[in-house]
């Protein structure tokens, strides 16, 4: 399939905000993103999703030469996994971000296109 016959794609990065919430609330949190995510799925929404690890290192710099160790615990945010989905155009795949529950627990959800080459 080429890439014109192929669907927008847009991702959708999850940044949490720093620190865990109480078991509870987390497991309240991932009932409905269990929820939110088979719906998406059911709809054929849904081409690629993943969380991120805690860890990992930041890169600067000609060939990487400056390297850190991050993300940083202090930061505001930090992305936490992805969502890569299809979407006719950003501003459906804005609505469908607009759905996604962990943004009444905090979380921040950026919506960008994917742009092919």
């Amino acid at each position: 399939m080429s890439d014109a016959a192929q669907p927008p794609q847009f991702l959708l990065l999850l940044r949490h905000p720093p620190g865990r919430p109480p078991d509870a609330e987390l497991q309240e949190i991932m009932a409905k993103f269990s929820v939110w995510m088979k719906t998406l799925t059911d709809r054929g929404e849904v081409a690629g999703t993943n969380g991120l690890g805690l860890t990992g290192q930041v890169l600067r710099g000609p060939g990487g030469a400056e390297i850190t160790d991050g993300p940083y615990p202090e930061a505001k945010e930090i992305v936490g996994g992805y969502i890569l989905i299809h979407a006719p155009d950003l501003a459906a795949a804005t609505a469908i971000a607009r759905g996604c529950p962990g943004l009444a627990y905090g979380l921040v959800v950026e919506v960008r296109p994917v742009e092919r080459h």
